[in-house]
């Protein structure tokens, strides 16, 4: 009995005792794990080490000899502005009156002393009648004193004579004088009263030419400012409906630019200096002309100085009150005088490392190189560059605060 209990019990696994011919299969699957990871690291760090960083898109520009800029065309400030009439003027009557007639239409032109209007000239048609009158009245009455002191000249000399004779007497010769004298007197007065006559009937002569308007100067008619039926003033009515004046005309000879330009660049602007002006209107169309005079004071509010610009060009397209964009532009080098000194580039391609400035170049294989700058003055949008940089090279605009050099990069619009 106790023999068959000793055999069952060697019949006995031992589930403590470790398995005989190497470790358990989930430590084999760990080290399975482990060595994937492993291996895709690896493949990793090598890709990374055989390719590279991607390159980064970038965009570029050329650099630009200030000379093959060419001289006189760089614009070393732009700014804006507005067309102004040096001659415009509102007309209007000289005296108060109800409008007749009015014969302008907006845009049309009209010359110096054409009648642009008229006013109803009742009453200074009866003035002026009154005075005609007034002096025919003088006038007869000069005549018939002038008659009557023919007479009395005449009876003085008879009795001048006479009284030499002793056949009159002393008291009616000098009876005779005495009238004579008096009609002279009184003929003098009424010549004077005539002429008096004669100038008040003048100056109704121009009361009635008052109610005719015409134009000061030779322009276009810009603004129709009244209608027949109206009552025209010279003087402001305020605020009823009397108009101030018949309509607006623009002498477009006179048209000019008027631009305001910054305290700190006011420097750049110098008289006569070469300009380019576009419309808005007009985009593309450039229009020569220079700088007439900067007007010798600021607008503290603004902080601007008023720089008036001619135009050398006279065209019906340009009207008062257009916007424009104007370019002041670099003198032309006279002839013998030296050429600018070095290269003209964007101003975005400039920036600072380290506290210097610097622009990247990209080379042949399409990889950039820093280049530090030794920079001159500003030209509107772009910098003139003494040292550093050759015409030709291309540089790259805004680049990143991460582009370092020897990156390799990939020019904007190159991508495949």
């Amino acid at each position: 009995m106790n023999a068959s209990a000793e055999l069952l019990k060697e019949l006995r696994i031992d589930r403590s005792a470790p398995p005989p011919g190497g470790p358990s299969p989930s430590r084999r699957w760990l080290w399975i794990v482990i060595g994937l990871v492993l291996a895709l690291l690896l493949v990793l760090g090598v890709g990374a080490l055989l390719g590279g960083k991607k390159p980064m898109t970038v965009q570029t520009a050329p650099v630009v000899a200030m000379s093959q800029a060419g001289a006189g065309n760089n614009s070393v400030l732009d700014a804006s502005g507005y067309v102004v009439a040096r001659r415009m003027a509102t007309v209007s009557a000289k005296i108060t009156g109800k409008v007749r007639e009015v014969m302008i239409e907006e845009g049309m032109r009209v010359e110096e002393g054409q009648v642009m209007a008229t006013l109803d000239p009742i009453d200074a048609n009866a003035q002026r009648s009154l005075n005609a009158a007034q002096l025919d009245a003088a006038r007869s009455q000069t005549d018939g004193l002038q008659a009557q002191l023919r007479q009395a000249e005449a009876e003085a000399g008879r009795l001048q004579s006479l009284v030499g004779q002793q056949l009159v007497s002393r008291s009616q010769y000098d009876q005779a004088v005495a009238a004579r004298d008096s009609l002279r007197a009184q003929l003098q007065t009424a010549r004077h009263n005539a002429k008096v006559a004669l100038d008040a009937l003048a100056i109704a002569d121009l009361g009635v030419d008052n109610n005719v308007v015409r134009a000061p100067f030779s322009g276009v008619v810009t603004a129709k400012a009244a209608q027949p039926g109206e009552i025209v003033s010279p003087l402001s009515a305020g605020g009823g409906f009397t108009r101030t004046g018949i309509g607006t005309i623009v002498d477009m000879d006179s048209l000019e630019v008027e631009v305001e330009v910054g305290e700190a660049f006011i420097g750049r602007v110098q008289p006569k200096m070469p300009v380019e002006i576009v419309l808005n209107a007009y985009p593309d169309w450039k229009i020569p002309g220079h700088v007439i005079a900067i007007i010798p004071t600021a607008d503290r509010g603004k902080a601007t100085v008023k720089v008036r610009v001619a135009l050398e060009a006279k065209d019906p397209r340009i009207v008062p009150e257009m916007g424009v964009r104007v370019s002041f532009l670099e003198k032309a080098a006279a002839a013998g005088t030296e050429a600018p000194k070095g290269v003209r580039v964007p101003a975005a391609a400039i920036v600072e490392r380290d506290g210097k400035p610097v622009a990247f170049v990209v080379q042949t294989d399409d990889k950039v190189k820093q280049q530090s700058l030794q920079v001159g003055q500003v030209l509107a949008k772009d910098k003139q560059v003494l040292s550093g940089l050759s015409a030709g090279q291309t540089v790259v605009l805004s680049p990143a605060v991460e582009l370092k050099d020897g990156d390799k990069v990939t020019l904007e619009g190159a991508e495949k």
